[in-house]
């Protein structure tokens, strides 16, 4: 059973016994108070009567008169002589009904009583009043007078048709009332379950049009969020799966190259005939090929690092300067065999950094700036500034152009595809270095502009 059924019915029974209910305790509460009215007006009437049947005189037509009096008031009357003998009862019929002696023990209960003795016994179908008449100028001197309760219910017999009448048309209302509201209130519901169904199914384009201030424009809402957050997060889930299957083909790229070389350098070594001097160019090709792999290996280790491990880099206190000797070291050599103006900065500047970490940027960042440097100078250059310490490594190289600035730290993004594999590159140095900074919490900025050259910068704290 759908819920809007289950509702509908729930209100419907829920109805259904209020209104019986109601309409039962009605009937009860009416017949009651019709009861306790009759033996008001009983007790009322009786002592008129009696007044009235006392005056009257038992020479003078009594029995017309009695009969009159009763017809007048529509009650059953029995007349008692002193002795509490039965002696004439209105209509005759009522004889059976009436004792033919009133005991002592009655006689002297309503003889005690000021007003009208009543008696009203569940069990009977009738209400008795009893009046004692000491002053009588007939025979009589205890009047009673009765009536059927049937008699005074007969009102309650209308008033039951008409609260059945209003039960028939209540439970009416209360099927269509029922029907209204269950799909009022399940309405909300059913398009709230369509539209999950077919986020479900994969429609995340799906919206809820549910214009409500309740629970159910509550749920709408977060319904939608829930599939404007899936429809980001499909779209992030593509991208990343475009990038991963585009990293995949150029690791896949990058290591076949270097491979086919090593491959064809060793199957010239196979050669028996081949002169030293070619011996030791196949012998130097292999090594540069392997350590372009082992180069690469490092790199995406690095980023790996970077991606899952929380402990990337280890801060600590060093000195600027003994990663600027090391430069100077490791490429005086390249630079003085290009003609290039190597300058680099080794006065002592206390920074807070992963020492390790900060010598690949700028190994990396040099090493650059040797390959795409044809003439002139390539400066590292570093200044305390406050709380910081800016760090510029600036060449005056073939440049970059705007189109490129934007993936420049891009993983295997080159701007010169070919020109970057022949001087060795693994397409990774940029990125290794932006991932190292964005561990720092810092941002590496570029200004290039082609055939003039090209200045990284950044910022570390100062210790």
């Amino acid at each position: 059973m759908k819920i809007r059924s289950k509702l509908a019915w729930t209100f419907i029974l829920l109805l259904i016994f209020g209104i019986m209910a109601i309409s039962s305790y009605s009937i009860l509460f009416i017949r009651s108070y019709l009861l306790d009215q009759g033996v008001k007006q009983i007790e009322k009437d009786a002592g008129w009567m009696a007044v009235t049947i006392e005056n009257l005189s038992s020479k003078n037509q009594f029995d017309k008169r009695l009969a009159r009096v009763g017809e007048t008031a529509r009650y059953q009357l029995a007349l008692f002589d002193s002795t509490g003998a039965l002696f004439t009862a209105f209509p005759d019929s009522n004889r059976k009904y009436t004792p033919d002696v009133l005991d002592a023990s009655m006689r002297e209960r309503i003889k005690a009583k000021d007003d009208p003795y009543v008696i009203n016994q569940s069990d009977s179908e009738k209400i008795f009043a009893y009046v004692y008449m000491p002053k009588s100028l007939n025979r009589a001197h205890y009047l009673q007078i009765s009536q059927y309760k049937d008699n005074i219910y007969h009102p309650i017999k209308t008033i039951r048709w008409i609260i059945y009448y209003g039960i028939f048309i209540s439970i009416g209302l209360v099927f269509i009332v029922s029907i209204w509201i269950a799909r009022y209130m399940t309405k909300p519901i059913t398009q709230i379950k369509d539209a999950a169904l077919e986020i479900a199914g994969g429609d995340l384009d799906r919206q809820i049009d549910l214009q409500r201030n309740d629970e159910f424009g509550t749920l709408a809402q977060s319904l939608n969020k829930m599939a404007s957050t899936l429809r980001a997060d499909n779209e992030q889930l593509k991208q990343i799966n475009e990038r991963q299957r585009q990293f995949f083909a150029d690791i896949t790229h990058e290591i076949r190259n270097p491979l086919h070389t090593i491959m064809g350098s060793l199957e010239m070594l196979e050669l028996d005939q081949l002169d030293a001097e070619k011996r030791v160019k196949y012998l130097n090709n292999a090594k540069k090929q392997a350590d372009r792999i082992n180069r690469l290996y490092k790199d995406l280790l690095t980023l790996q690092r970077y991606d899952s491990d929380e402990y990337f880099i280890e801060k600590k206190i060093f000195d600027l300067a003994d990663i600027g000797n090391h430069i100077l070291d490791w490429y005086s050599d390249a630079a003085e065999e290009k003609s290039i103006d190597l300058q680099v900065d080794t006065h002592s500047c206390p920074i807070i950094a992963d020492p390790a970490k900060i010598e690949q940027v700028l190994d990396n960042l040099i090493s650059n700036a040797v390959k795409y440097t044809n003439e002139g100078e390539i400066t590292l250059t570093y200044q305390k500034q406050g709380e910081e310490v800016t760090v510029n490594v600036c060449d005056t190289g073939i440049g970059i152009s705007d189109e490129h600035l934007d993936r420049l730290f891009d993983r295997f993004y080159r701007t010169d595809k070919a020109r970057s594999r022949d001087k060795g590159g693994t397409g990774l140095g940029l990125a290794v270095v932006k991932s190292i900074l964005d561990a720092h919490d810092t941002v590496i900025e570029v200004d290039s502009q082609v055939g003039e050259g090209t200045t990284f910068r950044f910022t570390l704290p100062s210790a």
